[in-house]
């Protein structure tokens, strides 16, 4: 793609900024590159990462999770946020012991899906989105009250897991490990 300094918009002045451990909100006059003047808002947030978790041909789930956003508690991947000292690889076994009680010891693999970030809202948000697939041992212990759902890594098991799944960056992993040749353990 040819990115010229024609395509950039110009910021005239920052006249919001508020900051909380979770987010950064901004508001600005920008002016683009028709020279109309407009009023944006946007947030910027620490980018994410969503882990596939895959044990004995099941995905594994935690309990679902209440979110404020959709005010209510909805099935997710286990995921979390890429703090500024670490990389999203960094970040994988972390969130797996947080959300699933999973060791290190149990993981036998880990691989990314996508190693660029993709752009969660580009227009909104400067956040992106970072998956992987984690293999665990086939007789590693999870304990089972941190198992919210089980579905099979089959055609029919992501078709029943595709009806359940509502979290669109969840989807989207999903999505393109399925899609990607020869992506298989």
């Amino acid at each position: 793609m040819n990115q010229t300094a024609k395509s950039q918009w110009k910021t005239l002045d920052r006249f919001v900024e508020i900051n909380s451990h979770w987010v950064k909100l901004i508001a600005e006059h920008l002016e683009t590159t028709e020279g109309q003047i407009v009023e944006y808002w946007r947030v910027e947030r620490a980018d994410s990462v969503v882990i596939l978790t895959i044990q004995a041909e099941k995905f594994l789930f935690p309990p679902l999770m209440y979110r404020p956003g959709v005010a209510e508690a909805t099935l997710d991947f286990p995921g979390g946020r890429v703090s500024a000292e670490a990389t999203p690889a960094d970040e994988v076994t972390a969130i797996l012991k947080k959300e699933l009680g999973v060791t290190e010891s149990a993981i036998a693999r880990i691989q990314p899906i996508n190693t660029v970030g993709w752009a969660i809202n580009s227009s909104f948000s400067n956040q992106k989105l970072y998956g992987f697939v984690a293999q665990l041992h086939p007789t590693a212990t999870v304990n089972p009250e941190l198992i919210g759902a089980a579905y099979p890594v089959t055609p029919d098991g992501i078709r029943d897991l595709l009806k359940n799944l509502t979290c669109l960056q969840c989807r989207a992993l999903l999505l393109e490990w399925q899609n990607q040749i020869n992506f298989r353990f």
